[in-house]
């Protein structure tokens, strides 16, 4: 008995383990399988809104007048956030990029704008691994977001790690509970009807604790991002995504 609880334990800790297993994994077939088909994932939609995104002008200047065609910005996103002037995540950075150097006004969260550059910029590196950035700078970000990952909070004080830890793979109202790797993001979410940023669904989890959620945008909300995507490393990134 002692050598199976002992193994239990060990089963319960999937992000420090080599059987790490994206949300996909948890998924139906048909869930799947609308995922893999680029014809029946409707998060290209938002992909394909990118694409004309990125060569459209602001204040005469487009993101393609400084990066070039958008493919070039194959392997930008496995490695965010980074550390500029302080830790940035992609949509900050791409709301940095309008302010600096288009003239243009930055995209509130969560817009159909935003998120389709987003998505487009991040399905550039669909495949390839997550390779957090190594600035040594955003190692105390990182600390911070994985106290706040194992920190209890709501009403019902329950902390993101006691699901996706030490439950993973269990269900919950009779869904399966994920090990919350952020490799999909931004993605199509069937209970959304539309795509949604990882920062959206750190927020909903928080709700569903009965937790104040952080404002968009803010340090906790990219701490607990770089502490994930470091948490994921080497996983291949899905965007964009499609889960139930």
């Amino acid at each position: 008995m002692r050598r199976l609880a002992l193994a239990l334990a060990l089963m319960a800790l999937p992000a420090a383990a080599d059987d790490r297993r994206s949300g996909f994994d948890y998924m139906g077939p048909d869930t799947q399988a609308m995922q893999r088909d680029d014809t029946a994932n409707p998060g290209m939609l938002w992909v394909r809104d990118g694409e004309a995104l990125w060569t459209r002008a602001e204040d005469g200047r487009s993101c393609a007048d400084c990066h070039g065609a958008v493919d070039g910005m194959r392997g930008v996103a496995a490695r965010y956030p980074v550390f500029d002037d302080a830790p940035l995540s992609l949509e900050q950075r791409i709301n940095r990029c309008r302010t600096k150097h288009q003239g243009a006004a930055p995209l509130a969260y969560e817009t159909q704008e935003l998120l389709a550059l987003t998505a487009v910029v991040a399905h550039q590196s669909r495949g390839l691994p997550a390779a957090p950035d190594p600035d040594p700078r955003l190692d105390a970000v990182r600390a911070e977001g994985e106290r706040l990952f194992r920190q209890r909070q709501g009403q019902l004080d329950l902390a993101c790690s006691q699901c996706h830890d030490e439950n993973a793979g269990k269900r919950l109202a009779g869904n399966p509970i994920p090990q919350a790797h952020p490799t999909g993001y931004p993605l199509y979410r069937l209970e959304w009807q539309g795509m949604g940023s990882l920062q959206r669904r750190l927020r909903n989890c928080q709700g569903a604790v009965r937790a104040e959620p952080y404002a968009y945008g803010s340090a906790e909300l990219v701490a607990l991002e770089a502490y994930l995507m470091a948490r994921a490393r080497g996983m291949p990134l899905e965007t964009p995504a499609v889960r139930p």
